[in-house]
């Protein structure tokens, strides 16, 4: 089974693996609670599939400004 988009692909856009997954699941749960995708047509059938994609097309990426909220 391939993967699409490819992890080396995926990789030129996010410097790590461990980023790339958040990214992924946290984009896949917005577009699951029903914000807008950044296109039309999707090869993935699912939501992280479909993160995925919008990685590899730029359109989904990590602000170097924010800051999560933490508890201390």
């Amino acid at each position: 089974m391939l993967l699409y988009p490819s992890v080396d692909k995926l990789l030129e856009k996010v410097d790590s693996r461990y980023k790339l997954i958040a990214l992924a699941s946290k984009r896949a749960r917005e577009l699951d609670a029903g914000m807008p995708a950044t296109r039309v047509h999707f090869v993935s059938q699912k939501s992280v599939g479909e993160a995925l994609e919008e990685i590899e097309d730029g359109d989904v990426i990590i602000d170097p400004d924010h800051i999560e909220n933490t508890v201390d």
